[in-house]
């Protein structure tokens, strides 16, 4: 019952929740080879004549090719149903829409990486099994406090057909094994690296503050001759020179950021300071919120950030005394045979029970909790702050060692809970290298995942087809 950092938003937010949560079933059909070699110019595939649109009776073409992208397409059906989707969702946020054709720009860029992306998994042998595939879908349904029937019906009354819905979720899932293969594993955190961390947090740990951004980053692809790069430099400018007059930054970063948060208006997000690249922090520091900064070249592009608000951070754990809590757990889960109301008439009964020590807790657990502590007697171990869901850690506080708890609905369903005992400890150094570890890895891993991205895309052929073939 640990928590898994999950945020129930949208879907599409669940949906990362539960890809990092689903079982690795992922089969990798031979080792991973070198990504291929970009083609020269002479050696560009021919057009592709497999792709043959249907037409209508009166012998009007219905649909046609917008891109070529290796010995794939983009249709401008496809194309255009993206755009729909995007407009709906970027006014249901209230952010500004962009220019019709810098929209399709936008889209159709995104479409391409996603495109050749797609192609690097299936060289590569990444695939998603329908077994991994339905576990994922039940815990977006669970997310959502749903059955997966309701969340079926509930997305084909939106429109979405469930099929099409499965396999924009296997996509995903195949996406993000790729980048986990192709960029996480590969990055190395050296010990050394852990230390100096460390030891400057330690130095400015007073100073600590978060910051919620948002940026626009006008990318320069690689390999760049000094004159594509003044003239990506020319157009951060224009950008930096609307801002400065009034323009609105959601519209700018949608309409003109070649970064992946572009139609999200450039939202970042709360980041720590000391997880930020150096170059940025020195600029962002010096800002109040609703300022933006100059521009900032980086390996990547030019970037402007906005600084949307900034909190003091959470102080320092290095030397804090914190509560750990020792507790087990009986969950019910919610289920098409089993309803809240039921679950929670179940467990008051199983309290009463254990009220008058007509049962022991472990044994309760053992039969009847759907917890994969349940072979333990529900025994959650030694928890620390933040280690399950606000709802149950609530819950859990308000305990003295030895009391259960009324059932307490949470994500994962309706749960007892007994506080075995407490303790207070320093956190282990262990626990504290960790930590340093994952901050200098989500450092590195932003702009890693940026430069694979673009790596990716520069490597593909790719070819825009007119309007009128």
């Amino acid at each position: 019952m640990r928590n898994a950092s999950m945020h129930q938003l949208k879907i599409a937010t669940v949906l990362l929740c539960a890809i990092s949560g689903a079982t690795t079933s992922s089969v990798w059909a031979q080792q991973a080879a070198p990504a291929p070699v970009a083609k020269p110019a002479a050696a560009a595939p021919a057009p592709v004549k497999g792709f043959t649109p249907p037409a209508s009776s009166s012998g009007q073409t219905i649909d046609s090719i917008a891109v070529v992208v290796n010995d794939d397409v983009i249709t401008r059906n496809e194309v255009a149903a993206r755009i729909k989707s995007v407009e709906q969702r970027m006014k249901a946020q209230n952010i500004p829409l962009p220019d019709p054709a810098d929209l399709r720009r936008q889209l159709l860029e995104r479409m391409i990486v996603e495109r050749a992306q797609m192609q690097l998994a299936k060289e590569m042998g990444v695939r998603v099994d329908d077994l991994t595939l339905d576990r994922a879908i039940g815990r977006i349904a669970e997310q959502q406090k749903m059955t997966v029937q309701e969340l079926r019906n509930q997305m084909e009354k939106e429109g979405t057909p469930f099929a099409a819905f499965r396999e924009e979720i296997r996509d995903e899932i195949i996406m993000q094994r790729l980048r986990e293969h192709e960029v996480d594993a590969k990055i190395q955190i050296s010990d050394s690296e852990v230390d100096n961390f460390l030891e400057a947090e330690k130095a400015a740990a007073s100073e600590q503050v978060e910051l919620n951004l948002a940026q626009i980053l006008v990318r320069i692809p690689e390999n760049s001759s000094p004159e594509q790069i003044a003239a990506r430099r020319a157009r951060a400018e224009e950008v930096s020179r609307q801002l400065r007059t009034g323009a609105d930054f959601a519209k700018m970063a949608a309409t003109y950021s070649d970064a992946s948060d572009a139609l999200s208006g450039g939202d970042i997000g709360w980041r720590q300071s000391d997880r930020l690249p150096p170059l940025f922090t020195e600029q962002l520091l010096k800002l109040k919120p609703g300022q933006i900064t100059p521009i900032i070249k980086s390996n990547t592009g030019f970037h402007i950030l906005k600084l949307v608000d900034r909190r003091s951070a959470a102080e320092a754990q290095a030397v804090a005394a914190v509560q750990q809590t020792h507790a087990r757990h009986i969950l019910l889960k919610v289920t098409p045979t089993l309803s809240a109301a039921e679950a929670k008439r179940k467990l008051l009964e199983l309290k009463e029970r254990l009220d008058n020590k007509a049962a022991k807790f472990e044994d309760l657990a053992r039969l009847f909790s759907n917890d994969g502590s349940a072979a333990k007697g529900g025994d959650l171990g030694w928890l620390y702050p933040g280690d399950t869901v606000p709802e149950f850690e609530t819950a859990m506080n308000a305990l003295k060692p030895g009391e259960v708890s009324q059932p307490i609905e949470s994500s994962f369903g309706f749960h007892l809970i007994e506080v075995l005992e407490r303790k207070s400890d320093d956190v282990s150094k262990e626990k504290q290298r960790n930590a340093a570890r994952n901050a200098l890895r989500e450092r590195k891993l932003e702009e890693a995942t940026e430069n694979w991205a673009r790596e990716v895309r520069d490597r593909a052929y790719v070819e825009f087809r007119p309007d009128d073939q």
